[in-house]
């Protein structure tokens, strides 16, 4: 009966192990959406349509400036291209978080921030390269960096977070008065 246990126990193992992405395994597929500044979708070669985000970097949200120009900067690099992701890992949401190599060297990521449409993402990320390249997108004003007030998108995203819980408790506070 031991024996029995233990061996379900590795192939229940196995079975998990196998269905997690491992860090630096390489998906090729062809790219049949773009959602957002660094969120497509990806259809591998046995049709799985996948979805992915790129890793160490928040492009703006779609209701930010320079959300549009992001998402066509990605559209006009790899939509519709056959390309190579390194995947790192899998987000809570089911998303591949992964590096993209395009046109034979560049990297998505790296240009997003190059070109001033995303942010380092430094609370997933230590990347020196990156942290460079936002840097002197700053000081040279470049995309998003042309307005010294831009809010980076996590913190939107908490800021509306925490708009949407004021305006349900003001809600709760008008019925409770009725």
């Amino acid at each position: 009966m031991k024996k029995l246990i233990f061996s379900l126990f590795i192939l229940l193992t196995i079975t998990i192990n196998a269905q997690k992405p491992k860090g630096n395994k390489v998906i090729n597929g062809k790219v049949t959406a773009i959602t957002d500044g660094d969120t497509f979708k990806l259809l591998t070669k046995d049709s799985i349509l996948i979805r992915v985000r790129l890793a160490n970097v928040d492009c703006p949200e779609k209701k930010q400036p320079f959300s549009t120009k992001a998402k066509q900067f990605v559209s006009d690099a790899i939509f519709g291209d056959t390309i190579n992701i390194d995947v790192l890992k899998k987000d809570r949401y089911g998303r591949f978080i992964a590096n993209v190599i395009y046109a034979d060297s560049l990297n998505l990521s790296e240009e997003l921030v190059k070109h001033g449409l995303a942010w380092h993402y430094v609370k997933y990320s230590n990347d020196d390269t990156l942290q460079a390249k936002e840097d002197i997108a700053k000081e040279n004003k470049i995309g998003l960096w042309q307005d010294p007030t831009s809010i980076a998108p996590w913190e939107w995203r908490a800021n509306k977070k925490e708009a949407s819980r004021l305006k349900k408790l003001n809600k709760k506070r008008i019925n409770n008065k009725n």
